[in-house]
């Protein structure tokens, strides 16, 4: 479990992100004083900042320099100015990603579990994602279990990915669909049917039955 620090002003929204954050196994606590928002996250200790730019008494941008003068947390900036201008200032401040708002949950979702993983869980410069006693290589799109590997085409990379970076939370299939195909070309939706059925199979291959288990009527699930 990772302590993640939200700063959201508007209430409502923080709430919903708490809650949606919370489905990923991760704890969160929502800033309340924002005119003292780098001490209280300092006293924390979280694993990762989620900050919004336009914050009442000082903005999100001026927060983060005063995290940066003690701290190497992560920070993804979350905001609805999502310009380019806003974006280069944001990760130029210190910033490790930007979020567009209004948030669809399975890029919240994907992009907090990616900052964590390169942050946390690769070392020693092995790009590369554990599960069910196996590995998935990002740099090339290869499975490699009991000395066994298989390459996987990019969207049944795609697909593992998605599904091992929300590991635990159902995936529904809409959500897959943007992440595979996300260039306005239509796409049957029996394309993706097909394409978690490779990739299962190509996973029986070398000896990892049973990963992907699929929740009729939602999406997918890795455990």
């Amino acid at each position: 479990m990772y302590r993640i620090f939200l700063v959201e002003d508007d209430h409502a929204l923080s709430l919903e992100l708490k809650k949606q954050i919370e489905r990923s196994g991760h704890e969160v606590r929502i800033a309340d004083n924002f005119r003292s928002v780098c001490g209280d996250c300092l006293a924390y200790d979280p694993h990762l900042v989620l900050m919004d730019i336009m914050l009442p008494f000082r903005d999100g941008y001026f927060w983060t320099a005063e995290i940066r003068k003690s701290s190497t947390v992560p920070i993804v900036f979350l905001s609805s100015a999502s310009d380019n201008l806003n974006i280069v200032m944001a990760i130029n401040m210190g910033g490790d990603d930007f979020i567009a708002k209004p948030v669809e949950p399975i890029v919240l979702t994907a992009k907090i579990q990616a900052v964590l993983r390169r942050t946390y869980e690769i070392h020693g410069g092995n790009d590369v994602i554990a599960f069910s006693g196996a590995e998935l290589h990002l740099n090339d799109g290869s499975v490699h279990c009991g000395g066994k590997q298989v390459e996987l085409t990019k969207n049944e990379f795609r697909i593992l990915r998605t599904l091992l970076e929300n590991k635990g939370s159902i995936v529904s299939r809409d959500a897959l669909m943007l992440r595979l195909w996300n260039d306005d070309c239509f796409v049957e939706e029996n394309t993706l049917t097909v394409n978690v059925n490779r990739l299962r199979k190509k996973l029986e291959s070398i000896g990892l039955t049973d990963v992907i288990t699929t929740k009729t009527g939602s999406g997918y699930l890795i455990s």
